[in-house]
């Protein structure tokens, strides 16, 4: 066993079912329709940050922070955009996913995951419009409440189903193609916002707040069509003949009674308990999946991301670029988002998610030092950057932006789905849900200020988190890949750490 290793032995990686039958077209289509659920968020995520270095949406919002960007020389370049009423627009977003979260995880758990993408896409419908028709500062922050309430639904469901509904030696991919989507949706709304930040009239941050109704309509409408899972017809008392059926369909093979027996199980230790949530809380036999529930969406916000992701164009307007230069820079930092996002996606079952998580981490590490570095000597309150310092600047997010994109992008999302076992699955989605939603709210609201004050010490801020995530993956995560998702369990007794922390229960909890 290495330093800080797995501690699974290699039977248990290839312990699939068979060979896990075809990658189905059924399948495919249905996991692309829930994908839209990811492509909201990132959309939502872009669309802020372009839409709020508008001139035009400034003036008419926040006429306050649009005077000191035209040259009140008394204000320092790092804090242009401190204004706790423009980081209100972006993080109300996520304090209603957070409240959502807490009822979407009963939703999701009780009902199934097809009803709360229903509700989701419902609710991105609505704020879409109300967004788009925005007059006044309270119409604005609603379109994004509801917006968020969507997202408590969506990014509560949608991973669990990709997870469900994916092969267990492909489910990395599968799952990964959630974070995918979210880097499909961000890359569009840079492109778009590039492109509505040319309309006459000043109302193109109409356009790009309405058009999150285009992903929203599809979730809403291909869900109504979307079977559940056989995870969750299970857990709801199906029939067992009508869910192998699905699973045949779903798997394309007729070799699904393993795999069914699995879940059937599962699925009786869940009826055998109750109050998932409590379990999860006070039961030492699942200690490390909250541990994991806690610590990766919380590792996953403060690499920094959304602090690039939402104020991207803001950070780049603070060195001195104009409006359409700095969207324009956003969208090629989308572009390398989304291709290393997909590159994820090939890499992930091969090589498995520790090593992707600790490549990442380390590239992220470096380009914020560099980026911190760079700001540090060449930005002060006053003036710009060069051109050429600007550029690499651009560089540097980039180089940052694809480590997050092939590491704690799509793996924050897929290896919380992974680790749970079903009886608690939903009520550990929600706690990974919650906690991300509480940190982001957290980064989107007070990142303006830290930068404000820190200038470009943040960078460094970052920086250090991303060294501590990175050891704490290297010596306490287990790796999962290759295991059936009923089976990933076995992992944690295994570990070198974690195996001391779930010994004293194991007789208790009637598993071996």
């Amino acid at each position: 066993m290495a330093v800080g290793g797995v501690g699974v032995s290699d039977s248990h990686q290839d312990q699939s079912y068979g060979s896990g039958g075809r990658v189905t077209t059924f399948v495919v289509l249905s996991c692309i329709t829930a994908g839209m659920g990811g492509a909201i968020f990132g959309y939502d995520i872009g669309i802020a940050g372009g839409v709020s270095s508008m001139e035009p949406f400034l003036r008419k919002f926040f006429p306050e922070v649009y005077r000191r960007m035209k040259g009140d020389s008394r204000v320092s370049n790092y804090c242009k955009f401190d204004s706790q009423l423009l980081t209100a627009f972006t993080s109300s977003l996520y304090v209603a996913g957070l409240l959502t979260t807490f009822l979407a995880s009963r939703v999701t758990s009780r009902r199934g995951r097809r009803p709360s993408m229903i509700l989701g896409g419902a609710a991105f419908l609505a704020g879409a419009a109300i967004g788009g028709a925005s007059v006044n500062i309270y119409m604005v922050i609603l379109g994004r409440v509801l917006l968020g309430v969507g997202l408590g639904f969506a990014n509560t469901a949608v991973p669990l189903y990709l997870s469900e509904m994916a092969p267990s030696r492909h489910r990395g991919a599968f799952s990964n193609g959630f974070q995918f989507s979210v880097g499909i949706g961000a890359l569009a709304a840079n492109v778009i916002n590039f492109g509505t930040e040319k309309i006459k009239g000043g109302w193109g941050w109409r356009v790009s707040l309405a058009l999150a109704a285009v992903p929203a309509g599809l979730l809403f409408v291909g869900a109504l069509f979307l079977p559940e899972t056989p995870n969750s017809l299970v857990q709801q008392g199906k029939d067992r003949q009508d869910v192998a059926l699905l699973l045949r369909k779903i798997r394309g093979t007729d070799d699904v009674d393993r795999e069914l027996d699995d879940i059937v199980a599962a699925s009786d230790s869940a009826s055998a308990a109750s109050g998932g949530l409590r379990m999860l809380l006070t039961q030492r036999r699942y200690r490390p999946q909250l541990v994991m529930a806690v610590a990766i969406p919380f590792f996953q916000q403060v690499t920094g991301i959304n602090a690039i992701a939402f104020y991207a164009p803001v950070l780049l307007r603070t060195i001195g670029m104009g409006e359409s230069a700095s969207l324009l820079s956003s969208v090629v930092t989308g572009v390398v988002g989304a291709a290393a996002t997909l590159l994820s996606m090939f890499l992930v079952d091969r090589f498995g998610r520790r090593t992707l998580f600790l490549a990442g981490g380390t590239q992220m590490l470096v380009s914020q030092v560099l980026i911190g570095g760079i700001l540090a000597a060449k930005l002060g309150d006053d003036g710009g950057v060069s051109k050429a310092w600007a550029g690499v600047v651009i560089f540097l997010i980039a180089v940052y932006v694809a480590g997050f994109g092939w590491s704690w992008g799509p793996l924050g999302w897929l290896v919380p789905s992974e680790i749970f076992p079903l009886e608690v699955r939903s009520a550990g989605q929600g706690v990974t849900v919650a906690t991300s939603f509480v940190f982001t709210v957290f980064v989107a609201q007070a990142f303006l200020a830290m930068l404000c004050h820190m200038r470009a010490g943040i960078f460094f801020f970052f920086a250090a988190w991303l060294a501590a995530m990175t050891a704490f993956v290297y010596f306490l995560l287990p790796e999962t890949k290759g295991l059936p998702i009923e089976q990933v369990e076995k992992v944690w007794r295994e570990h070198w750490f974690w195996r001391r922390v779930v010994a004293e229960e194991e007789p208790a909890s009637g598993k071996l």
